[in-house]
């Protein structure tokens, strides 16, 4: 079944970013067509141009006017922890009374207080839960959303916290696309004396228990000090690696650890946070896949510096943006809204900026086949009630987005 799109005001087409592999951007590679038109059959795009050089076979079609809308490639949100129990807002009072997320972390709180109030949660709690989580997500014009779980923290809660997550992914599917990762290694329960004696007693063994179901998308690390070390990393990766799974990485955000450089040798999607990276770090990332997700909203929600993204993008880097919604460091599920307050502060072009939340986004998650509105792509879009693109980002905090016809 083939259907027709036309007189849209604006179609962000990002065709220049995608040939460009979205590094090193100007404005001109945002592709805006004006007064235009796009043609899909079932899940792929056929055709896109101004509405006016319609090819002749696609008139004979009934085509859904659009004026008054624009069209953006769909917004992928690349980072997420939002299968979760309990409430910590108490923590982000006393963050802004001065204390830090370590010292936090060190009286019990922080991600094992999220993991005691997990634990009282059944399957079907936390699946509802989430389910209302992603429902509120999508009106934000997001169609894509990678979902961590890593508040489980023991054998039997890690294991039903991803398959908890594929049943979210199966229940949305195929309009919303969940991506599942492995992060039982976020952090290491008292429980246990090591990171070492964790990782080899829980998160080895289960990953090699559900890796032959098919459920995992791929397997994530919290890799700073205190937490997940450069061997824990490595072993954990190879692992990974030989069972054919994609691997991330939380990396250099509290510290200077090498996560990026670690990243790129193991041929990542992506390393996320970024705050503290160092310029190796940057150089390798530059001549790698591997895609820095930068997620602002958790250095806004911290006070602390942002990552340094123009350097990262003017040496090449592969740059995407991610909300990292969850309870503790940034319980902010708006994407486009953190984009957008954030585009400023990292000194993003428009360009740099929609590629952050679409196309990079998607490579972020290994998705090649969508994030550009050109033929042969994946005909995932995000649709906006506005009269131009510079209105989505300019009213921050105001929801544009609108479903589909």
């Amino acid at each position: 079944m083939e259907r027709v799109y036309i007189h849209l005001n604006q179609i962000l087409t990002l065709k220049s970013a995608h040939i460009k592999d979205g590094r090193r951007l100007t404005s001109d590679d945002l592709d805006v067509i004006h007064d235009g038109a796009v043609v899909v059959k079932e899940d792929r795009i056929l055709w896109v141009g101004r509405s006016s050089d319609l090819p002749l076979e696609f008139k004979q079609i009934q085509s859904i006017n659009l004026t008054g809308h624009v069209l953006a490639p769909e917004i992928v949100d690349s980072h997420t922890h939002l299968v979760f129990g309990g409430d910590r807002s108490n923590e982000y009072a006393d963050r802004l009374n001065g204390t830090t997320y370590e010292e936090i972390a060190r009286r019990g709180g922080g991600i094992l207080f999220t993991m005691g109030e997990t634990q009282k949660l059944s399957a079907d709690d936390l699946f509802e839960q989430a389910k209302a989580k992603i429902t509120t997500i999508t009106t934000y014009g997001v169609g894509t959303i990678e979902i961590k779980s890593g508040y489980g923290l023991s054998y039997e809660k890690e294991k039903e916290l991803t398959l908890v997550i594929d049943r979210l992914k199966k229940h949305f599917a195929p309009k919303i696309k969940i991506f599942n990762t492995y992060l039982a290694a976020h952090d290491v329960p008292r429980s246990f004396t090591t990171s070492r004696q964790y990782l080899d007693e829980v998160v080895i063994p289960l990953l090699k228990e559900l890796a032959p179901l098919k459920v995992i998308d791929a397997v994530d690390i919290f890799h700073e000090k205190n937490y997940f070390t450069d061997q824990d990393t490595q072993q954990l990766f190879q692992l990974a690696r030989d069972l054919g799974i994609p691997r991330k990485i939380h990396a250099d955000e509290l510290n200077t650890n090498n996560g990026a450089e670690i990243a790129s040798h193991f041929g990542a999607l992506s390393a996320d946070h970024l705050l503290k990276i160092s310029d190796e770090g940057i150089k390798q990332l530059a001549a790698s896949s591997t895609v820095a997700t930068l997620l602002p909203g958790t250095a806004f929600f911290l006070g602390k510096p942002l990552a340094p993204a123009r350097k990262m993008l003017d040496q090449g880097v592969k740059v995407a943006l991610a909300s990292d919604f969850n309870p503790g460091s940034c319980h902010c599920d708006n994407l486009l809204l953190i984009a957008s307050i954030s585009a400023a502060q990292l000194k993003l072009n428009q360009a740099e900026l929609w590629s952050a939340i679409t196309l990079n986004a998607s490579h972020a998650l290994g998705l090649k086949d969508q994030g550009a509105i050109i033929p042969g792509m994946k005909a995932r879009f995000t649709l906006f009630k506005a009269d131009s693109l510079s209105q989505i980002t300019y009213h921050w905090g105001k929801n544009l987005a609108v479903s589909l016809p």
